[in-house]
């Protein structure tokens, strides 16, 4: 509550929380004060690299694949079938 009071009287400008707004852009919005229509609170979407995902899960792929080999020669010594592919 202490915030918004000192927000309020101080006129404070603070990103995803406050933004003072002028009369005419509220009548271009109906009057409407829903504070969604003047201040986003959304955060960015994180941006991901897909060419790094890529390569990571090339990499897991391929060290998975030399566990699995490994793993197989084991069971192929003790007499038993290898895992399936």
């Amino acid at each position: 509550i202490d915030k918004i009071i000192d927000t309020y009287r101080h006129r404070k400008e603070e990103e995803r929380y406050s933004r003072r707004v002028s009369m005419e852009e509220i009548e271009e919005n109906g009057f409407n004060l829903n504070i969604s229509r003047y201040v986003s609170i959304a955060l960015p979407e994180p941006q991901i690299d897909l060419d790094e995902v890529f390569e990571t899960l090339q990499t897991l792929k391929n060290k998975r694949a030399v566990a699995q080999e490994r793993h197989n020669s084991h069971l192929k010594a003790l007499g038993l079938p290898p895992l399936p592919g």
